[in-house]
């Protein structure tokens, strides 16, 4: 009897997943442009950036060589890094003869309640206001362009009036690590927030993805600012909820930008996800224990009955890994992987499981939101 239970309700989850929360394995929402406006409005990037040698000089390349018709700047915050970040976004601006266009601010010490981000982002939203441009592109130092991305988001935000457009960039997928995790982690935050609820003005549904939000400027003043969320750990989302009080936002995934930043293990993706899984939590026990039954029920159960189970049970069981494998591939072919990815989705899904325990244990041990050396537990401590 309990085994049918179980059967039923993870079965039952995944109609619904699939019949009613947004289409959100479809992964059919792309950036689809806009027609051009009268006027190209200014923009000014603003990227934070903490040791990011390594990859800073491309995404100011890529942004410097945009094909944007109206006036575009950049100010990139060199939070107190070590490996000569700030010289190497300088070196990039300097090989294409475009310098002027490029503010580079060394941060200052990050006061008590700020994530570094953030505080990082507020120094360079200070210092682009000068030029009272009327949106912000909010990027990473790790994120790369192509020419035309920047007249595409204008122009999307422009045709909707739009306060965010935000695009899920696409991520690095080329280690065995990245090729069996990173699918999967868009999979689940579009499950989290389906993109369609998000782009809907009267859904409460709100989330954005923090490598890439271009933001009108006034409507983020009016949202309260970047101060707003100063202690968020996932900012990103967070500044969503802010902003989608002020009019309608945009997320979408995107092929027109990318991360460059590589996880070339479990360990480094085990670490980005650590960092803010139990913040996503509210860091509650009572919703920790709540996801990893749920998650079980939903991804392990189904492989557990389709395999060891019975009668009714072992059918649903059945039913449901291959409707778990099938909702799997459209994002696997976004990623350009085998479809025989699909029935591993369960063991996939408990390795992040495991991911977000780890999390809640960063955390007891005073390590949560650990990120390049710094620490910030429950958004309050200095990281």
């Amino acid at each position: 009897m309990l085994l049918n239970l179980i059967a039923c309700t993870a079965l039952a989850v995944w109609i619904y997943l699939i019949a009613a929360r947004g289409g959100f394995w479809t992964a059919t929402v792309r950036d689809d442009g806009g027609p051009a406006p009268k006027q190209w409005p200014m923009v000014a990037a603003v990227i934070p950036a903490r040791d990011e040698a390594d990859c800073v000089g491309e995404t100011i390349r890529s942004l410097l060589g945009q094909d944007y018709p109206g006036q575009f700047s950049i100010v990139l915050v060199d939070d107190q890094s070590t490996d000569g970040t700030a010289d190497a976004a300088r070196r990039a601006a300097t090989e294409l003869g475009a310098a002027d266009r490029l503010t580079v601010l060394a941060g200052t010490a990050l006061p008590d309640g700020w994530t570094g981000k953030l505080w990082a982002m507020k120094q360079g939203i200070d210092a682009a206001a000068g030029r009272e441009p009327t949106y912000l592109l909010l990027t990473d130092a790790d994120i790369v362009y192509e020419r035309d991305a920047l007249t595409r988001l204008v122009a999307k935000a422009e045709d909707r009036a739009l306060v965010l457009t935000s695009w899920m960039v696409k991520l690095r997928c080329e280690t065995f690590a990245e090729r069996a995790l990173i699918p999967a982690f868009v999979f689940f935050f579009e499950m989290l927030y389906p993109f369609a609820w998000v782009n809907r003005r009267e859904n409460p549904t709100a989330a954005a993805a923090g490598g890439c939000m271009l933001a009108r400027r006034d409507a983020l003043q009016a949202a309260g600012g970047i101060e707003s969320i100063r202690g968020a750990l996932i900012d990103d989302c967070a500044l969503a909820q802010r902003m989608k009080t002020q009019g309608p936002i945009w997320l979408s995934l995107t092929e027109r930008a990318h991360s460059t930043r590589p996880y070339p293990g479990f360990e480094d993706i085990r670490r980005m996800v650590v960092r803010s899984a139990y913040a996503q939590l509210r860091y509650s026990p009572v919703l920790l224990a709540g996801t990893v039954i749920g998650m079980a029920i939903i991804y392990l159960a189904p492989v557990l009955l389709a395999l060891f189970g019975h009668g009714f049970a072992r059918t649903a069981g059945c039913v449901a890994w291959a409707a778990m494998a099938i909702v799997f591939q459209p994002i696997l072919r976004f990623y350009g992987l085998t479809p025989f990815w699909g029935p591993f989705l369960p063991a996939i899904a408990l390795v992040y499981m495991a991911f977000t325990l780890d999390s809640a244990y960063q955390n007891a041990q005073g390590r949560g939101g650990l990120w390049k050396g710094r620490v910030q537990a429950k958004a309050t401590e200095k990281r």
